[in-house]
């Protein structure tokens, strides 16, 4: 069962998934100990972390990376490729300014190149997504599975391999005695960024003379509607087919009803996790468990877990299917939420602390799995960058924007911890029976 992850393929969708996930490191826990041991407050650290909310809003951009090519690179190395190149040489152009700068000295400089790297890692991730689903046929919907669970390993090997290297980098360098260690831990840190690329260099991309000549019909239906063509309509008409063109793909392949219930679904699904991820840590502490308790079970354990059952979660949807998958991922996510009720109801237990926690993170693992292949089998592969990035930003939307009143949801049940995660569990349930009601009119290959 496991060799559909010896498929080269999966090796380099593994390295579009580190290159994806190294930079959260970077304006995630290096610029935050960077800020903190140069003397900055608490405070002044936590609202640098507001440049992660770019993240949430690359969608409205994503329309132009379908689109715009990137002059010489496109040509030299193809149209998703080029993009990427574009947005790392721009990331390492910050982390070389990052090495020449003191954060006492220059904090809303450092916090802007925080930005325009999370601008260019958030811009990144469109495009890496998009090379990831074109590796794989629109057919190969077992393979798209794989796919999906080695993008999600490779993430979180990016970000850890990262975070590793930074943090042995600074220390060893601050043992020595360099006063700069953050600074030329940046420098050492650019180095994988390069190492990236080269890698980078070894994926194929294809499909970009097909993906023209699909846009370049769609822009014709919007052009046909002008009487006369002139620089005016023809402005017009790309603006038009690059906003529109992408949306109007998704109604008229699934059908107004469906899309809308594609929509729906998408948005619903995570909300029950989201609600318990964003109280989580709190319930931990309030029930009586330490922040060592809590890095040893919900953090260590958790990447062990996670890494291990994304790869037998693809696994399994490949074996079921993805529409089964689903359907089994939201009954686990609300099972193992109610694990949560029996741990809050009960005294203070290492063993169901372990058992709620690894379970919930075998749930998340799954889900995610499952949620990825979906969303992919889904886009049209003329703006595959623009529609997978719509689609998991109405996801993230559906657990930021609702998940945001947790903490009053659990103030109006007076602290009922395990009231609160029942409520948790039974929050997948509109989701899956939208799925169910349009199960056998999705366009989705699953060969």
């Amino acid at each position: 069962m496991f060799s559909v992850y010896f498929d080269k393929r999966m090796l380099k969708i593994l390295l579009l998934g580190a290159i994806s996930g190294f930079p959260w490191v970077l304006i995630g826990s290096s610029l935050s100990l960077w800020l903190k041991e140069d003397g900055l407050s608490r405070s002044t650290v936590g609202w640098a972390g507001l440049i992660f909310a770019v993240y949430a809003f690359n969608y409205l951009w994503a329309p132009l990376i379908d689109r715009i090519q990137i002059p010489y690179l496109t040509k030299k190395i193809g149209h998703r490729r080029g993009w990427i190149v574009l947005m790392q040489i721009i990331i390492l152009l910050s982390l070389a300014l990052w090495s020449l700068l003191d954060p006492s000295e220059n904090l809303a400089l450092v916090v802007s190149v925080g930005l325009i790297i999370a601008i260019a890692s958030s811009t990144q991730d469109i495009t890496v997504d998009a090379l990831r689903i074109e590796q794989i046929g629109e057919n190969e919907g077992k393979s798209m599975a794989a796919g999906a669970a080695m993008a999600v390993v490779g993430w979180w090997t990016g970000y850890k391999l990262g975070g590793v290297l930074s943090l042995f980098a600074a220390d060893i360098l601050q043992n020595i005695g360099f006063e700069n260690y953050w600074q030329l831990t940046f420098l050492i840190l650019g180095i994988l960024v390069i190492l990236m690329n080269i890698g980078l260099m070894f994926v194929d991309e294809s499909g970009n003379l097909e993906r023209q000549n699909q846009q370049k019909e769609n822009d014709k239906l919007i052009s046909s509607q002008f009487k006369k063509e002139n620089l005016f309509t023809k402005l017009i008409t790309w603006v038009a087919g690059t906003i529109s063109g992408p949306i109007i793909s998704f109604f008229r392949k699934n059908g107004f009803s469906i899309a809308l219930g594609i929509l729906g679904f998408v948005f619903l699904f995570k909300v029950g996790e989201a609600f318990l991820g964003r109280m989580s840590i709190i319930f931990y502490k309030e029930i009586g468990f330490s922040k060592s308790d809590i890095a040893i079970y919900s953090k260590t354990l958790g990447w062990i877990t996670t890494v291990t059952f994304t790869l037998l979660g693809g696994l399994f949807v490949i074996r079921s299917g993805v529409l089964k998958a689903m359907f089994f991922a939201g009954v686990m996510m609300a099972s193992t939420n109610l694990l949560f009720s029996v741990l809050a109801w009960s005294d203070k237990s290492e063993f169901l602390f372990a058992v709620a926690v690894i379970f919930d993170d075998i749930a998340a693992a799954f889900a995610t799995v499952a949620f990825v292949a979906f969303i992919s089998m889904l886009v049209d592969r003329a703006y595959t960058a623009t529609q997978y990035a719509l689609l998991a930003s109405i996801g993230t939307a559906g657990r930021t924007t609702l998940a945001s009143s947790s903490g009053a949801l659990v103030d109006w049940l007076n602290g009922d911890w395990g009231i609160f995660f029942i409520l948790t569990a039974l929050m997948v349930i509109p989701s899956l029976i939208i799925l169910w009601i349009m199960k056998n009119k999705l366009q989705l290959s699953e060969k």
